[in-house]
C-alpha cells in the first residue's frame, strides 16, 4: 500500500484529503503539529503533502529540515502563489505546489502524477556532451562530480538532454515529467529550471537555453 503524510494545522483539510486519496487506494497519515513527526519514520512514506502557513514553524522550514532525511516527493498545499515564495519552496526541495483551495480532482491527479514517476523503470546510464546521465539512479555527473540535483530537477534535466536539441514548452515539460497538465503551474518549471542552471553554474556548465516565447531546450 501507498503510505503518504499529510500535515496542515487544519483540521477539516487532512479530513478531505484521507477521505479523498483512501478512495484512490492510498493510505494517508494525518497531522496537525508539525511537531509530531519527530514521532514518525519518515522514510516510510511514498509523498508528503507540506502545508505552508501553520503556525509556529511553516512548511518551507519543516521541508528544508526534513528534505535531507527522506527521498520522496514533497508537495505544498498552498494559497502562496507570488513567483518568489515559489521560488522559495522549491529551493529547500519540494517538488510542486498545489494552489489551495483545491479540487479533489486535482488533488487526486497531483499525487497520482508524482507517485508514477517515482515508480518509472530507469535501466541504463548515458552520456550527452559530457554530461552523465545515471537512469536508474537518477542521478547527473560532469568530469566525475556528481550535480546536486532534486527528483523534480533531475527528471527535467534528463527529460530535455536525452531529447537534446528539440525545444519543449513549459506546458510540455510540465506534463512529462509530472503526469499532469495545467497552465498556472508554468511557474513551477520556470522556477526548476533557474535552480537547474545555478547548480550547473557552479561546475561550469550551461547546458540549458531559452527559446524566447517557444521554450526550452538543451544544447
Amino acid at each position: 500500500m501507498i503510505n503518504i503524510l499529510a500535515v496542515d494545522d487544519e483540521k477539516h483539510i487532512l479530513r478531505l484529503i484521507q477521505n479523498a486519496l483512501a478512495k484512490e487506494g492510498y493510505h494517508v497519515t494525518a497531522v496537525s503539529d508539525p511537531q509530531e513527526l519527530e514521532k514518525l519514520k519518515l522514510t516510510e512514506y511514498q509523498l508528503i503533502l507540506l502545508d505552508v502557513m501553520m503556525p509556529g514553524k511553516d512548511g518551507f522550514a519543516l521541508c528544508g529540515e526534513i528534505r535531507d532525511s527522506v527521498d520522496c516527493p514533497i508537495l505544498f498545499l498552498t494559497a502562496k502563489t507570488e513567483e518568489a515564495d515559489i521560488m522559495k519552496g522549491l529551493g529547500v526541495g519540494g517538488d510542486d505546489y498545489i494552489t489551495k483551495p483545491f479540487g479533489i480532482g486535482e488533488l487526486r491527479a497531483r499525487v497520482a502524477a508524482h507517485l508514477r514517476r517515482e515508480t518509472r523503470e530507469k535501466k541504463q546510464a548515458v552520456s550527452v556532451g559530457g554530461v552523465q546521465f545515471l537512469l536508474k539512479a537518477k542521478k547527473v555527473r560532469y568530469k566525475d562530480e556528481e550535480l546536486d540535483f532534486t527528483k523534480s530537477e533531475y527528471a527535467i534535466c534528463e527529460y530535455l538532454a536525452l531529447n537534446h536539441g528539440q525545444v519543449f514548452s513549459k506546458e510540455r515539460i510540465y506534463e512529462h515529467v509530472f503526469g499532469y497538465e495545467k497552465e498556472s503551474d508554468n511557474s513551477v518549471i520556470t522556477e526548476h529550471i533557474k535552480n537547474i542552471r545555478a547548480k550547473c553554474q557552479k561546475a561550469g556548465l550551461e547546458p540549458i537555453e531559452t527559446v524566447w516565447g517557444i521554450g526550452y531546450r538543451w544544447r
